[in-house]
């Protein structure tokens, strides 16, 4: 689960049932386990620009492209180790600053909002014109991949084909008769229900918000697939998507914030050679890629990240130097 980006964007995953809300909370639970990696101090990597500690967030996705990014870098003759799960941006961006790690995979729409709050940029282009700024001299970032892993409104096919739904626009002549099941702050958050109502009219009153605590995860998608709910924010990599037939509406307004996957690097361990083998990359992670690895490590396989992501670099011909 992607508990950990609740802080700077909304929660990675209680309709109104006590069951079903144990079982959100129990999911969570379940999910926050295991030691801080940072919490015991630990070897920071120094001044060497050959030696790389790659960190990762603690949630499945984060920590299968956190491994993709150590293949490919030890591929290209650094000297890598890992400290992964290390939890959400309250406590790796600092460990990047204070060089307890030195590369780390985010997100570009939720790392500009958590490093300027006041920033209104919500299409690709704004936000990475705004980003660089935003970090500041001790971080910098390399070419942004094409996979994106944002908020999106989600209905069945049924309720599609039904109201022949096709953009969020549409949904909002039926405002009165969508239930919409979100994390709770979705309510408040600008760009939850007052973005959509700003942007599509689509007006969600108090009665028929559906809070569901676990970020678009399994309680989000059974309410949805057993029409407890009509409408639902889920993340865009989520395999549940496909396997369920479900219909993500489009945003032509970029109510929700781009959020293509970049790598974040403490500036001091910048290099051209980090760059080209980080941009290598970067470039072949697809949204359709991203998906896949997830479908791999969450999905029925329940593959280990570390295996899938060797698996990708080997199919992706990066588990050679970059030339």
């Amino acid at each position: 689960m992607r508990t950990s980006r609740i802080l700077s964007g909304f929660t990675r995953r209680s309709v109104g049932t006590i069951a079903l809300a144990t079982v959100a909370v129990v999911s969570l639970a379940a999910c926050g386990g295991g030691s801080d990696p940072l919490s015991a101090g630990g070897e920071r990597s120094g001044d060497d620009p050959n030696t790389i500690i790659v960190g990762s967030a603690n949630f499945p996705e984060s920590e299968t492209v956190a491994n993709i990014y150590t293949e490919v870098l030890r591929a290209n003759g650094f000297d890598v180790t890992t400290k992964f799960n290390i939890g959400s941006r309250e406590a790796y961006i600092p460990a990047l600053k204070d060089g307890s790690i030195d590369v780390i995979p985010d997100y570009t729409g939720n790392l500009l909002q958590y490093l300027d709050p006041d920033s209104t940029a919500t299409s690709a282009a704004d936000v990475d014109a705004a980003l660089p700024a935003a970090l500041g001299s001790e971080l910098t970032i390399t070419t942004p991949a094409p996979a994106e892993d944002k908020d999106a409104v989600v209905v069945t096919k049924e309720t599609a084909q039904r109201w022949n739904l096709t953009s969020i626009a549409d949904l909002a002549a039926h405002s009165n008769e969508v239930k919409f099941g979100a994390p709770a702050e979705f309510q408040e958050r600008p760009g939850g229900l007052p973005g959509l109502k700003a942007k599509y009219g689509l007006d969600i009153t108090a009665d028929n918000f559906v809070p569901i605590a676990d970020g678009g995860g399994p309680a989000t998608v059974d309410a949805l697939a057993s029409e407890q709910i009509t409408a639902a924010d889920i993340f865009t990599t989520s395999p549940a998507i496909a396997q369920n037939g479900f219909v993500v509406l489009a945003d032509p307004q970029n109510n929700f914030a781009a959020q293509n996957v970049v790598p974040v690097v403490r500036a001091t361990k910048s290099s051209d050679k980090l760059t080209r083998a980080l941009d290598a990359l970067s470039a072949k992670l697809t949204t359709e890629e991203l998906v896949a690895l997830n479908d791999s490590v969450s999905g029925y396989a329940k593959t280990e990240p570390t295996a899938a992501a060797k698996q990708w670099v080997t199919d992706q011909g990066l588990d050679k130097p970059v030339s």
